[in-house]
Protein backbone atom coordinates (compact mmCIF):
# COMPACT_ATOMS: atom_id res chain seq x y z
CA UNK A 1 0.00 0.00 0.00
CA UNK A 2 1.58 3.52 -0.88
CA UNK A 3 -1.31 5.71 0.32
CA UNK A 4 -2.15 5.41 3.56
CA UNK A 5 -5.66 3.90 3.52
CA UNK A 6 -8.55 6.05 4.59
CA UNK A 7 -11.79 4.04 5.49
CA UNK A 8 -15.39 5.40 6.51
CA UNK A 9 -17.97 4.35 8.61
CA UNK A 10 -21.65 6.49 8.99
CA UNK A 11 -20.36 9.11 11.30
CA UNK A 12 -16.56 9.11 10.35
CA UNK A 13 -13.93 9.27 8.46
CA UNK A 14 -10.66 6.96 9.11
CA UNK A 15 -7.45 9.18 8.04
CA UNK A 16 -4.52 9.32 7.96
CA UNK A 17 -3.06 12.01 10.87
CA UNK A 18 -1.40 15.39 10.08
CA UNK A 19 0.24 17.70 11.78
CA UNK A 20 -2.92 20.20 11.98
CA UNK A 21 -4.47 17.54 14.02
CA UNK A 22 -2.18 18.32 17.19
CA UNK A 23 -4.27 20.58 18.76
CA UNK A 24 -7.19 18.18 18.85
CA UNK A 25 -4.91 15.08 20.50
CA UNK A 26 -3.57 17.65 22.45
CA UNK A 27 -6.92 18.05 24.14
CA UNK A 28 -8.21 15.10 25.20
CA UNK A 29 -4.30 13.22 25.70
CA UNK A 30 -4.00 16.36 28.21
CA UNK A 31 -6.99 14.75 30.26
CA UNK A 32 -5.96 12.09 32.93
CA UNK A 33 -9.40 10.07 32.12
CA UNK A 34 -8.07 9.26 28.44
CA UNK A 35 -4.22 8.63 30.00
CA UNK A 36 -5.57 6.81 33.12
CA UNK A 37 -4.90 3.48 31.09
CA UNK A 38 -2.61 4.60 28.44
CA UNK A 39 1.25 3.97 28.55
CA UNK A 40 2.03 7.89 28.09
CA UNK A 41 1.78 10.55 30.91
CA UNK A 42 -1.50 13.13 30.57
CA UNK A 43 0.60 16.08 27.90
CA UNK A 44 1.32 19.13 29.07
CA UNK A 45 2.56 20.81 25.67
CA UNK A 46 1.25 20.77 22.42
CA UNK A 47 4.82 18.79 21.02
CA UNK A 48 4.35 15.88 22.86
CA UNK A 49 0.85 15.23 20.80
CA UNK A 50 2.84 16.38 17.72
CA UNK A 51 5.65 13.66 18.38
CA UNK A 52 2.80 10.65 19.01
CA UNK A 53 1.48 11.62 15.51
CA UNK A 54 5.19 11.53 13.85
CA UNK A 55 6.06 7.93 15.77
CA UNK A 56 2.49 6.45 14.30
CA UNK A 57 3.02 7.87 10.99
CA UNK A 58 6.68 6.40 11.27
CA UNK A 59 4.69 2.99 12.13
CA UNK A 60 3.07 2.93 8.71
CA UNK A 61 6.08 3.90 6.84
CA UNK A 62 7.88 1.38 8.50
CA UNK A 63 5.08 -1.09 7.89
CA UNK A 64 4.60 -1.79 11.00
CA UNK A 65 1.31 -0.70 12.19
CA UNK A 66 -1.77 1.65 10.96
CA UNK A 67 -3.10 4.55 13.05
CA UNK A 68 -6.06 6.39 11.97
CA UNK A 69 -7.66 9.23 12.95
CA UNK A 70 -11.27 9.34 13.64
CA UNK A 71 -12.61 12.33 12.44
CA UNK A 72 -16.18 13.78 12.80
CA UNK A 73 -17.25 13.49 8.93
CA UNK A 74 -19.44 17.20 9.11
CA UNK A 75 -16.25 19.11 11.28
CA UNK A 76 -13.26 16.72 9.89
CA UNK A 77 -12.61 17.37 14.17
CA UNK A 78 -10.33 14.31 15.28
CA UNK A 79 -12.21 12.70 18.44
CA UNK A 80 -9.75 10.06 18.84
CA UNK A 81 -8.01 7.25 17.57
CA UNK A 82 -7.54 3.87 16.21
CA UNK A 83 -5.31 1.26 14.60
CA UNK A 84 -2.80 -1.68 14.50
CA UNK A 85 0.40 -1.68 15.89
CA UNK A 86 3.01 -4.89 16.51
CA UNK A 87 1.21 -6.07 12.99
CA UNK A 88 3.56 -9.50 11.69
CA UNK A 89 2.62 -9.97 8.82
CA UNK A 90 4.78 -13.44 8.69
CA UNK A 91 2.07 -14.18 11.46
CA UNK A 92 -0.74 -12.91 10.01
CA UNK A 93 -1.92 -10.86 13.48
CA UNK A 94 -1.87 -7.50 14.47
CA UNK A 95 -2.89 -5.76 17.79
CA UNK A 96 -5.21 -3.44 17.94
CA UNK A 97 -5.02 -0.08 20.32
CA UNK A 98 -7.59 3.13 20.39
CA UNK A 99 -8.40 5.73 22.50
CA UNK A 100 -11.25 8.21 22.37
CA UNK A 101 -11.93 11.89 23.68
CA UNK A 102 -14.15 11.35 26.96
CA UNK A 103 -16.78 13.87 25.34
CA UNK A 104 -17.40 10.89 23.21
CA UNK A 105 -17.60 7.81 25.48
CA UNK A 106 -20.86 5.91 25.47
CA UNK A 107 -22.35 7.15 22.23
CA UNK A 108 -21.19 4.25 20.32
CA UNK A 109 -18.18 5.65 18.82
CA UNK A 110 -15.72 3.08 19.03
CA UNK A 111 -18.01 0.03 18.27
CA UNK A 112 -18.94 1.38 14.80
CA UNK A 113 -15.51 2.29 14.61
CA UNK A 114 -13.56 -0.87 15.34
CA UNK A 115 -15.86 -2.92 13.21
CA UNK A 116 -14.41 -1.15 10.13
CA UNK A 117 -11.04 -1.75 11.34
CA UNK A 118 -11.82 -5.14 12.13
CA UNK A 119 -13.23 -5.69 8.56
CA UNK A 120 -9.96 -3.86 6.95
CA UNK A 121 -7.90 -6.20 9.10
CA UNK A 122 -9.13 -9.79 7.91
CA UNK A 123 -10.08 -8.80 4.73
CA UNK A 124 -7.32 -5.99 3.57
CA UNK A 125 -4.24 -6.87 5.45
CA UNK A 126 -5.67 -10.64 5.38
CA UNK A 127 -5.05 -11.10 9.20
CA UNK A 128 -5.94 -14.01 10.65
CA UNK A 129 -5.89 -13.11 14.56
CA UNK A 130 -6.29 -9.34 16.21
CA UNK A 131 -5.19 -8.86 19.51
CA UNK A 132 -6.03 -6.42 22.24
CA UNK A 133 -4.21 -5.84 25.68
CA UNK A 134 -5.98 -4.09 27.85
CA UNK A 135 -5.77 -3.11 31.95
CA UNK A 136 -7.57 -5.38 33.79
CA UNK A 137 -9.30 -2.30 35.78
CA UNK A 138 -10.35 -0.76 32.24
CA UNK A 139 -13.62 -1.99 32.33
CA UNK A 140 -15.18 0.04 29.24
CA UNK A 141 -12.24 -1.50 26.77
CA UNK A 142 -13.20 -4.81 28.34
CA UNK A 143 -16.97 -4.14 27.73
CA UNK A 144 -16.05 -2.89 24.10
CA UNK A 145 -13.66 -5.95 22.96
CA UNK A 146 -16.51 -8.28 24.35
CA UNK A 147 -19.51 -6.46 22.39
CA UNK A 148 -17.41 -6.06 19.16
CA UNK A 149 -16.82 -10.06 19.24
CA UNK A 150 -13.86 -10.68 21.23
CA UNK A 151 -12.85 -13.05 23.34
CA UNK A 152 -10.30 -12.90 26.62
CA UNK A 153 -7.89 -15.64 26.48
CA UNK A 154 -5.84 -14.71 29.50
CA UNK A 155 -4.42 -12.43 32.62
CA UNK A 156 -0.65 -11.32 32.12
CA UNK A 157 0.58 -10.32 35.25
CA UNK A 158 3.34 -7.73 35.26
CA UNK A 159 2.75 -7.98 31.62
CA UNK A 160 4.03 -4.34 30.42
CA UNK A 161 6.33 -1.58 32.14
CA UNK A 162 4.14 1.78 32.15
CA UNK A 163 4.93 4.86 33.76
CA UNK A 164 7.65 3.40 35.85
CA UNK A 165 6.07 0.38 37.01
CA UNK A 166 4.86 -3.15 36.17
CA UNK A 167 1.51 -3.16 35.15
CA UNK A 168 -0.66 -6.42 34.42
CA UNK A 169 -2.63 -7.07 31.17
CA UNK A 170 -5.86 -9.11 29.95
CA UNK A 171 -5.42 -10.20 26.54
CA UNK A 172 -8.26 -10.64 24.16
CA UNK A 173 -8.40 -11.63 21.06
CA UNK A 174 -10.25 -12.84 17.57
CA UNK A 175 -9.63 -14.65 14.47
CA UNK A 176 -10.91 -14.49 11.59
CA UNK A 177 -13.10 -17.54 11.60
CA UNK A 178 -15.26 -16.19 14.32
CA UNK A 179 -15.16 -12.95 13.10
CA UNK A 180 -16.49 -14.28 9.64
CA UNK A 181 -18.84 -16.47 11.96
CA UNK A 182 -20.16 -13.47 13.82
CA UNK A 183 -20.38 -11.09 10.18
CA UNK A 184 -22.09 -13.56 7.64
CA UNK A 185 -25.13 -11.59 6.22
Amino acid sequence: MKLFPQLETERFILRKLTAADAGDLFHYFSNDEVTKYYEVESFVELKQAQDLIQSWNSRYIKKIGFRWAIAEKYSNKVIGTCGYRNWVKDHYKAEVTFELNPIYWGQGVMSEVLQEIMRFGFEDLGLNRIEAYIDPDNIRSRYLLEKTGFYEEGYLKQCFYEKSQFVDAVLFSLLKEQYREKNVR
